[in-house]
């Protein structure tokens, strides 16, 4: 399910004044594009309980061309084909992959193993890229920004579970077996399953929107 039509038009609207915040040289134009944000911030604010001050303070802090934002996501399987989950501290306790936003100091797949060790403890060998997914388009709750979501399969080569001041628990399930409590925001159930068949076809392409 795509988000809907004026979350899709706050957030074009909202690019567009970040951008052109970027590059404008008068302060004619400034003052429009500031006016476009403000008009971004409100049309978030009717379709929730927060203030358009807040959501435009939010837009505020994005500077810079408009780029969708990167979450890098983790699959790692042992040798008896589990996956390995953790459970996300701030979303209520609930399963997920290891990962989190990419940092711009390393690559996307340095970023998803730095991610897997500090949040469940465990090192790994990225396999392959097995999607690259536009958030929007995957059926996660709406969210304020574009995201494009970068899913890896790992093997496991060390280390030992490790809960983390983001993660409460680290676990391995068997694909009969996945939690239902999933932090959804973060991962799907069919993503889930497309994971365990990218580990056991290593020869499918890529999957992409």
């Amino acid at each position: 399910m795509a988000d809907p039509e004026w979350l899709f038009l706050a957030r074009e609207a909202q690019a567009i004044a970040q951008t052109g915040l970027t590059y404008c040289s008068n302060d004619y134009d400034r003052e429009r594009y500031e006016q476009l944000r403000h008009l971004a911030a409100r049309m978030v604010a009717l379709h929730g309980d927060v203030s358009p001050r807040r959501i435009e303070a939010l837009f505020a802090r994005e500077s810079g061309y408009a780029t969708p934002k990167i979450d890098v996501r983790t699959a790692l399987f042992d040798s008896g084909g589990r996956l390995l989950m953790v459970r996300e501290r701030m979303d209520s306790d609930r399963w997920t992959l290891p990962g989190g936003w990419a940092d711009v100091t390393d690559t996307p797949a340095g970023n998803a193993l730095r991610e897997l060790r500090e949040e469940s403890g465990y090192e790994g060998e990225i396999v392959k890229l097995a999607a690259v997914w536009d958030r929007a388009k995957q059926g996660h709750a709406p969210d304020f920004f574009a995201c494009a979501k970068l899913f890896f399969v790992a093997r496991l080569t060390g280390g030992a579970a490790r809960p983390s001041i983001e993660t409460s628990e680290v676990a391995w399930f068997a694909r009969d077996a996945i939690p239902a409590d999933l932090s959804t925001g973060r991962v799907l159930p069919g993503q889930i399953a497309r994971m365990f068949e990218h580990h056991a076809h290593p020869e499918l392409p890529t999957d992409f929107d």
